[in-house]
């Protein structure tokens, strides 16, 4: 590429090199449209509605007395926030974690999930599909505008009824669609 003839005024060498660059930078800004149009697009739970349904699930356990852990997680089942009341049991970490991994990453009730597999044993293998699922009540997919964005895990409570209802109140509170219309 020649900016200077050296014969000549270099107009044509100038306007030709002006509209090649216009003409690779075009391309290149359509390249990227292309590609950033074929990006999938997904919801995100903002941290500040998984802090909220954390929040409430811990507030209406602790109101019957549970002290519980409660957790959140995206929808590929990463941990987005957690919160333990004072005095839950160290075990109740891991298994709110669990439940609410295992509800978004199978998009169903934990409870739903622990009676099917009793239901039907061919499917007892779902809770061996990796270290991190756990077929136990408490867990419970964190659906909002048709999309699961994520799941919500309650540990702690003395029957995994009793985890469910926390669990719904924190979907109540960030307005979620309902799982479970199980009374205390």
């Amino acid at each position: 590429m020649t900016l200077h003839e050296p014969n000549g005024s270099g107009h044509g060498v100038i306007r030709g090199t002006v509209a090649s660059l216009i003409f690779v930078a075009f391309g290149l800004m359509m390249t990227g449209s292309v590609l950033a149009d074929e990006l999938p697009k997904e919801p995100v739970l903002p941290l500040g509605l998984a802090n909220k349904a954390i929040q409430a699930a811990i507030e209406a356990c602790r109101r019957d007395g549970y002290r519980v852990s409660v957790s959140v997680v995206d929808r590929a089942g990463v941990l987005r926030a957690m919160g333990r009341a004072d005095g839950a049991g160290p075990h109740t970490v891991d298994s709110s974690r669990k439940k609410a991994y295992t509800a978004s990453s199978l998009r169903r009730p934990t409870t739903e999930l622990a009676e099917l597999i009793t239901k039907v044993p061919t499917l007892q293998a779902l809770g061996d599909i990796n270290e991190e699922i756990l077929m136990l009540g408490g867990g419970l997919p964190i659906e909002i505008g048709g999309e699961v964005v994520g799941g919500i895990g309650v540990g702690g409570a003395p029957g995994a009824h009793l985890d469910d209802a926390c669990a719904q109140d924190g979907l109540d509170a960030i307005g979620a669609a309902p799982k479970v219309s199980a009374p205390k």
